[in-house]
């Protein structure tokens, strides 16, 4: 196994969730819309309905399909002088669509030939389940006045459908093909992300398979591979 492709896979990997992380810190309370989410806290635990303003975050209860027009809280996120003592956090679940990109591909290796780090152009179109975090804090600040901070963590996982090209020559087919040119690939898998409000990064697993007459050739041909995979949200 080639140690050096597998250590700048790694190294690469672990800087994009670094990077992904430090965006979903910097998320604002805009980014927080209406709508139903869970609620976790250390005197409630249910599903609500929130209702986002300015200034204010009101909670109403809902049961089956009936909404509670009376909030049983208000979260004030406007700066004020009297702390509002609980720390909340509400959880939503969605249906996560992206037009993602394989950036390279760690191929493991074939018929004794060393391990290849890939970078030939792909796309596919991703469906996955997403998880979104939205942890409430307060603060104070040198005036004394409270105001409550917002962390948004989210991921999600799913699979990916789409095509790309590929080097076809003597190394990829054990000198069975003397020409080297850029075969199409049809390629599937499943993904994990860390998602950011536009754009994710994550890991992905996932074979390809040669549209050319030369896949009966080619070493990689329905062979797994890790990458790292970048998204665009389109919902």
């Amino acid at each position: 196994m080639n140690k050096n492709c597998l250590f700048l896979l790694l190294l690469a990997i672990g800087t994009a969730l670094l990077s992904s992380c430090t965006v979903l810190e910097q998320a604002s309370v805009h980014d927080f819309q209406s709508g139903f989410y869970k609620l976790k806290s250390d005197t409630a635990r249910k599903k609500v309905y929130l209702h986002v303003s300015e200034d204010t975050i009101s909670a109403h209860p809902v049961s089956g399909k009936v909404t509670g027009t009376k909030p049983i809280f208000e979260m004030p996120y406007s700066a004020v002088t009297v702390p509002w003592l609980h720390s909340v956090k509400f959880i939503k679940k969605s249906v996560d669509i992206d037009l993602t990109a394989i950036l390279f591909k760690y191929r493991f290796p074939q018929k004794k030939l060393p391990a290849e780090l890939t970078t030939d152009f792909n796309t596919a179109l991703y469906v996955g389940w997403r998880t979104d975090y939205y942890l409430f804090k307060q603060r104070k600040d040198p005036l004394n006045h409270f105001r409550q901070e917002m962390v948004n963590r989210g991921f999600d996982f799913g699979a990916f459908v789409g095509a790309g090209s590929t080097t076809v020559g003597p190394f990829s087919t054990d000198n069975m093909v003397s020409n080297e040119y850029s075969g199409m690939i049809a390629q599937t898998g499943i993904a994990g992300f860390l998602q950011s409000k536009v754009a994710s990064f994550g890991i992905a697993a996932g074979f390809d398979y040669l549209l050319s007459n030369d896949r009966k050739y080619w070493i990689y041909n329905k062979k797994p591979w890790l990458g790292l995979i970048v998204g665009i949200a389109l919902n």
